[in-house]
């Protein structure tokens, strides 16, 4: 996959949030890399994580379904991408595009959203210890600051927020 239309230094087309958990590395790690963990709290208030399948490998794939419920009843949204770095604890970065359940790549144009926006984004977790607390940068490239996404990914890492707490 190819991350068209964005760049890592372009921030009016990245989401950047930081945050600071009361959690080691390793769980917070744990977090994005474990499957039933990252279903636990992935996604907007509301969304449920049916499937999410991770091969966290440099190379590795990854599969999953987002489900929320509307006034027409469920609604299901796919994510393929592939895991490009791969530092336990410290980095991780991976590909995101909106797919199919099938996992087949689909456009902007084949889900019906605005021309422009890049069939594949970029996101980057960063890791720093802080005292026995775990300071995290994640930054969503090829997301808008200023869109519904970025609120997504901040009811996102509230929910991770709770989660943590819960896993302690």
């Amino acid at each position: 996959m190819t991350d068209t239309n964005t760049t890592d230094s372009d921030s009016t087309k990245s989401v950047v949030i930081e945050r600071t958990f009361d959690a080691p590395m390793p769980l917070v790690w744990a977090m994005w890399t474990d499957a039933d963990h990252f279903a636990a709290w992935y996604g907007p208030t509301g969304a449920r994580i049916p499937v999410a399948k991770m091969d966290v490998t440099v190379g590795g794939k990854r599969h999953v379904c987002m489900e929320m419920d509307t006034p027409n009843g469920a609604m299901q949204m796919w994510f393929v991408g592939e895991y490009l770095e791969v530092s336990p604890h410290t980095r991780l970065v991976y590909t995101e595009s909106m797919s199919n359940a099938d996992g087949d790549v689909m456009t902007a144009g084949d889900m019906e959203m605005p021309e422009g926006m890049p069939t594949t984004t970029k996101v980057i977790v960063e890791l720093t210890d802080r005292n026995g607390k775990t300071a995290m940068v994640m930054t969503h490239v090829g997301v808008p600051a200023d869109s519904p996404g970025a609120q997504g990914w901040n009811m996102a890492l509230d929910k991770l927020t709770a989660h943590i707490t819960d896993a302690a």
